[in-house]
């Protein structure tokens, strides 16, 4: 059984998805979870969740607010264990009517967002003696399809920034692995056409999307001292989608 008793988690994008699912898992494991997000909904993935949460507004793109909530982990419990680093928002279109305010928004939240994370996670988590980053990729960062070159972008930028991490901060006792998510029946989802999402899950071999925890208990593992030896891993959840040829 995963063990994440007495660990501090701070989880962005928490309000909801995937992000949600990780607060849950995490606190149900022994966590106590930091729950951020811009939406507000973090007040009630912390609620659900009771004594082992705290609801953190955060604006991934707004470094200050990132830091922030570092910050308040480490000073309410003395230490900080996780950092995971979820929001974000996916894009369509083509990319020859690409407006450049779209550009800037996916990078700025899927990528710039990640960076934030990833740096205020680093600074204090190399400073105490080691720690966990987790960035949130996705399958669309392993190649291309029709409508997503930004949000692929983005997503592959998570892995090599992900990657660099490891490298760098290995000797300070920090891990830093990416989730690489395929189709997940997230909130999102289910607004989404189901035409769509009918397409998408006929080209997963596994035939179906995923659930959210099964992408948290991923995470779980990873946070906790039975992955020790894994680091700069880019580790997929798809079902078998990115594994097919065509």
């Amino acid at each position: 059984m995963t063990d994440l008793a007495g660990k501090v988690a701070v989880i962005t994008g928490a309000g909801s998805g995937l992000g949600r699912a990780a607060a849950r898992v995490f606190a149900g494991y022994g966590a106590t979870v930091f729950c951020s997000d811009i939406s507000g909904a973090e007040q009630d993935t912390a609620a659900a969740i009771g004594e082992a949460a705290r609801a953190f507004h955060c604006d991934v793109t707004q470094e200050a607010q990132v830091e922030a909530v570092i910050r308040a982990a480490c000073d309410e419990f003395g230490g900080l264990d996780a950092v995971l680093n979820v929001a974000g928002v996916p894009h369509f279109g083509s990319l020859g009517e690409l407006e450049m305010v779209d550009y800037d928004r996916i990078l700025d939240i899927d990528l710039r967002g990640v960076v934030h994370g990833t740096k205020h996670a680093a600074r204090v988590m190399s400073a105490a003696g080691g720690g966990v980053i987790l960035n949130w990729s996705s399958v669309a960062a392993l190649g291309g399809k029709r409508g997503t070159a930004v949000y692929s972008a983005a997503k592959a930028g998570v892995i090599a920034i992900t990657k660099a991490a490891a490298v760098e901060y290995a000797r300070f006792g920090v891990r830093a692995n990416a989730i690489v998510p395929g189709m997940f029946m997230t909130e999102a989802a289910e607004r989404a056409p189901k035409a769509l999402i009918d397409e998408v899950i006929a080209g997963v071999p596994a035939g179906r999307g995923g659930d959210p925890d099964e992408c948290a208990e991923l995470a779980a593992f990873l946070a906790s001292d039975k992955a020790k030896f894994i680091n700069g891993a880019a580790l997929v959840i798809d079902g078998g989608q990115s594994a097919q040829l065509a």
